[in-house]
């Protein structure tokens, strides 16, 4: 999908008092079950190749995927990385894989950029790719992202992995301390919402999506058997996260954002589980 040429200053201007944003490229709905773009995050397939995952995504019936940084890009050129540093020729033959495969990719992380010289790398990498966002936990970076962000409106999600007991200055896990950081940023910076991480730390899934209410930009969608403890990923609806729930929720706040199956679990057969959450969408959409 090629992006509109950039609108007049009028238009912009209107844009912006209509909307209250200025809106990084929407995700197609041709992409979407039950009004959700739900896909892969490639890290389900990381045992694999790059390659290997758009299959297994579009195997399990999805049509988006989420790539993450340094993924072997094929079976024959195991050599290959695909992430930001990746040659014109890589990014070739991974659009050209997507198309084959019928496959979309949305997003990509988590990165991180250790200067503004390598933000940029990945803001150019992610426009190649027509991303609608990029995830990360690069918070002592938020000025600068958010200056890219405006120049090449594409989000940014801030991801959450869990609390780390021996680690206070880890904050990311608490929702609430990433809704203070993003609440006076530009809109197009939010969260990667991670409930099975939210689960591990302590916070119910559900309240951790409401408390962000407006600010999420993305999920990587867990579910999880408890709650304060570090347990294994189910196919959703088998364990406690209410995923329903949190699709009400995110439907209730106009969450546009793309929904990432990350399965941490049969890390070589995880197929028939994904393939079971990508189910569990159908059957929501058929409840609306």
């Amino acid at each position: 999908m090629k992006r509109n040429p950039l609108p007049s200053a009028l238009a912009l201007v209107s844009l912006t008092l209509l909307t209250g944003r200025l809106a990084a490229a929407p995700i197609p709905d041709d992409t979407k079950i039950g009004g959700f773009a739900i896909g892969c995050q490639a890290y389900t397939f990381n045992r694999f190749t790059a390659f290997e995952a758009v299959e297994k995504t579009a195997l399990a019936g999805a049509k988006v995927i989420e790539f993450y940084p340094g993924q072997k890009l094929s079976k024959e050129q195991p050599e290959a990385k695909l992430d930001h540093n990746a040659s014109e020729e890589v990014v070739a033959q991974i659009k050209a894989k997507l198309a084959e495969e019928g496959v979309r990719v949305v997003n990509y992380g988590v990165v991180h950029g250790k200067d503004e010289a390598e933000w940029r790398k990945i803001f150019e990498f992610a426009r190649k790719l027509e991303l609608y966002a990029v995830t990360t936990e690069d918070v002592d970076k938020l000025d600068l992202i958010e200056k890219l962000v405006k120049e090449f409106d594409i989000c940014v999600a801030i991801h959450n992995h869990p609390r780390q007991s021996g680690n206070p200055n880890y904050k990311v896990w608490n929702p609430e301390h990433v809704l203070e950081m993003v609440k006076d940023r530009d809109p197009r910076i939010g969260a990667c919402a991670d409930p099975g991480h939210w689960a591990t730390s302590g916070v119910t899934p559900l309240a951790g999506i409401q408390t962000l209410k407006g600010r999420i930009i993305s999920v990587h969608l867990k579910d999880r058997t408890a709650i304060g403890k570090q347990t294994t990923d189910v196919p959703f609806g088998a364990g406690i996260s209410n995923v329903k729930g949190m699709l009400d929720e995110l439907k209730r706040q106009g969450f546009v954002g793309n929904i990432a199956i990350e399965y941490e679990a049969k890390w070589d057969n995880s197929v028939p589980d994904v393939a079971q959450c990508i189910g569990f969408f159908r059957g929501y959409a058929s409840s609306q």
